[in-house]
């Protein structure tokens, strides 16, 4: 075994304190006894074989004693050594006089929680403290000691506090990485290694041509649109005219209505109008159906637009249709309404039943009819319902009849609906209202 060197400063900084074995030459007997060099039985004392004591000899004599001013020095607290590690010595030592060798690569240590390490037992008299590894001697700076400084010294690592993890991979890895983190969301990552998207080669004309004439819509699909929007016009304008016939006709013809009735009242107040004949359009009497709650002005005619559209019952008073009067001692007071649209005051005469009222109230009297029959079913041009005596009223002989006319089915005008009545009280106003109009 190669002696170990004094170094020139030995008893000062040195690697053990001086005066730990007492006889003469114990330390080298300990360390010739070694089985491994790397095991030191020593206690606190380094067991790495480049610790070399000052002063040996080469031949392995007794070493002189030191004087006291050293003993006393040994005796003192030792502060670590500046550098405790001789990689030249190391070598004479272990391997030899050898020439300049490449130092070996250090491994990168992984990662592991900070833990904090055992003070052991308090160091003995005349021991020197173990030396305390400066981190700027190492080769590599782990996360470990890292996070030891930015721990004060003496205090508890904080909860939670854990090493930051190594960056893995190499140059590529770390610059896909930052992209990653600087890119926006949404948008896509580029592969490593791929360049940059290259710009778009100009097309010739022809291409052009080509292009554009791939990018214009085929006849088949603007066929197809331009029927799409006919449909769709015209079932929007559908939509609007049915809400116009169901409710706005009932509304402006209940306007209608409504002012005719006051037109006429007023001028049977101020005694304008008198019995007689009437023009067409004119209104000349009111209805009354308490059951059906209707109260429409009867004029004369069945022009669709100057009378049944505008919300008023027509008397069948021109032509071959004309019918009597109901101030006339012996007829058939007929006229017609609209069941549905434009204020529809027969939309539900089909509810009537025998002995339900039915009052006419002109300038001079109230007239009141009984329900008598109803015909549910009828053609148009069966006009023989109007009649003096109507076949199938059930009426035997001539006598003061009403019969009301409508369409049916409800929103159609393919048939006719008839409802007869027969008179059964003529009241002069002079004498008030009837009984069916008072309750």
């Amino acid at each position: 075994m190669t002696p170990l060197r004094p170094e020139p400063d030995a008893g000062q900084e040195g690697p053990y304190a001086q005066g730990a074995y007492e006889g003469d030459g114990m330390f080298e007997a300990a360390v010739d006894g070694l089985a491994d060099p790397l095991n030191d039985p020593l206690p606190g004392q380094h067991a790495s074989p480049w610790f070399r004591a000052e002063g040996v000899p080469a031949g392995g004599a007794a070493r002189p004693e030191p004087p006291v001013e050293a003993q006393q020095a040994s005796q003192q607290p030792q502060q670590p050594p500046r550098e405790w590690y001789d990689p030249e010595g190391y070598q004479r030592d272990w391997y030899g006089q050898q020439g300049p060798q490449e130092p070996a690569p250090q491994p990168v240590p992984a990662p592991r929680e900070a833990v904090i390490p055992d003070p052991g037992p308090p160091a003995q008299a005349g021991a020197s403290a173990p030396p305390v590894p400066n981190d700027e001697t190492v080769a590599l700076r782990t996360a470990d000691t890292r996070r030891a400084e930015r721990t004060p010294e003496g205090d508890e690592p904080v909860a939670g506090d854990v090493a930051d993890p190594p960056a893995t991979g190499g140059r590529a890895e770390r610059r896909r990485a930052a992209k990653g983190r600087g890119r926006r969301r949404g948008e896509p990552v580029r592969e490593a290694g791929a360049g940059t998207e290259k710009p778009a080669v100009p097309m010739s004309r022809l291409e052009a041509r080509r292009a554009a004439r791939a990018a214009k819509d085929s006849p088949a699909v603007v066929a197809s649109r331009v029927v799409g929007e006919v449909f769709i016009t015209f079932g929007v304008l559908m939509l609007l005219f049915v809400t116009y016939q169901l409710w706005w006709t009932n509304i402006r013809a209940d306007q209608i209505a409504g002012r005719e009735t006051n037109k006429i009242q007023d001028e049977w107040a101020n005694g304008e109008r008198t019995p007689g004949a009437f023009e067409p359009g004119k209104g000349f009497a009111i209805m009354h159906i308490p059951k059906l709650d209707v109260v429409a002005p009867i004029a004369e005619g069945i022009s669709k637009d100057k009378v049944l559209d505008r919300g008023m019952v027509g008397h069948y008073g021109e032509g071959k249709l004309k019918t009597a009067m109901p101030s006339a001692k012996q007829g058939n007071f007929a006229v017609a309404g609209h069941r549905n649209t434009h204020g529809e005051p027969f939309r539900y005469i089909n509810k009537l039943k025998p002995g339900d009222p039915i009052v006419v109230e002109t300038q001079d009297a109230y007239y009141t009819y009984e329900m008598f029959s109803i015909l549910p079913q009828t053609s148009p041009s069966n006009v023989s319902v109007i009649g003096e005596v109507p076949p199938g009223s059930g009426f035997t002989g001539p006598g003061r009849y009403i019969t009301l006319t409508t369409c049916t089915p409800e929103f159609t005008s393919t048939y006719r609906m008839i409802v007869w009545g027969k008179m059964v009280e003529e009241r002069p106003r002079s004498k008030g209202k009837p009984d069916a109009l008072v309750g």
